[in-house]
């Protein structure tokens, strides 16, 4: 299991586009995948789940990937969740 602190870089708020691209990144690996902000955890596989979240540029999130492809995964949502539009 990998678990990493991740600061989120895309300009303005995650809304609907955004969050569509995260839940899309996320569902391409077999590893659970989920977010964390507050008192929040959500599967970064659901996108009503996601919705909920309310993620904002600036705002810091952990995110946490166990499988066998959790490496790849780790990779893949902290560089979009980290790109700068």
């Amino acid at each position: 299991m990998k678990k990493k602190d991740i600061t989120i870089q895309v300009d303005g708020s995650i809304e609907t586009r955004p969050v569509a691209l995260l839940v899309q990144i996320a569902s391409q690996f077999r590893s659970e995948i989920h977010i964390e902000s507050g008192n929040k955890r959500v599967n970064a596989k659901s996108i009503m789940g996601m919705m909920t979240m309310g993620l904002e540029s600036g705002e810091e999130v952990t995110v946490s990937v166990n499988g066998e492809d959790e490496d790849e995964a780790m990779e893949q949502i902290e560089a979009y969740l980290t790109r700068a539009n």
